[in-house]
C-alpha cells in the first residue's frame, strides 16, 4: 500500500496544479474538463469554463474532428462582442469588455 507521506505528496501536487490552472479565472469559474491544446490534442484537467469546455475526452475528440457544432460560428454576440463557446446553456458566453455594450449578447449600450 501507499504510505501516508506519498498520499500527502500527491495531494499537495494536485492542489498546486489546481491553483496554477485556476488562478487566471474569475472566482468560481473553474471546472474539470477537457480542451483542445495548440498541438490539436485533447488535454483534460482543471481550468476555466471558457477554456475547458468539453465534459469528457470523447466529447473533445468529437469536437476536434468537427462533429460538434460551434455555436459561435453563428455570431450570437452583437456589437463586436467576443463569443466564447461553453458547455453551459445556451452554449456560449459573450464578452462585451471594450465594446461600449453589455448584456448576454452585448445588445445594450452603456
Amino acid at each position: 500500500m501507499y504510505s501516508k507521506i506519498t498520499i500527502v505528496k500527491v495531494a499537495v501536487l494536485l492542489i498546486a496544479l489546481y491553483l496554477n490552472f485556476a488562478e487566471s479565472c474569475d472566482e468560481n469559474q473553474t471546472r474539470p474538463g477537457c480542451k483542445i491544446d495548440s498541438g490539436r490534442q485533447c488535454v483534460c484537467g482543471i481550468g476555466c469554463y471558457s477554456e475547458y469546455r468539453y465534459n469528457s475526452k470523447e466529447e473533445c475528440r468529437k469536437a476536434l474532428k468537427g462533429r460538434r457544432h460551434n455555436i459561435c460560428s453563428e455570431n450570437p454576440c452583437q456589437n463586436e462582442g467576443a463569443c466564447i463557446q461553453t458547455t453551459v446553456d445556451p452554449g456560449y458566453r459573450c464578452r462585451c469588455e471594450g465594446t461600449g455594450f453589455y448584456g448576454s449578447r452585448c445588445e445594450h449600450a452603456t
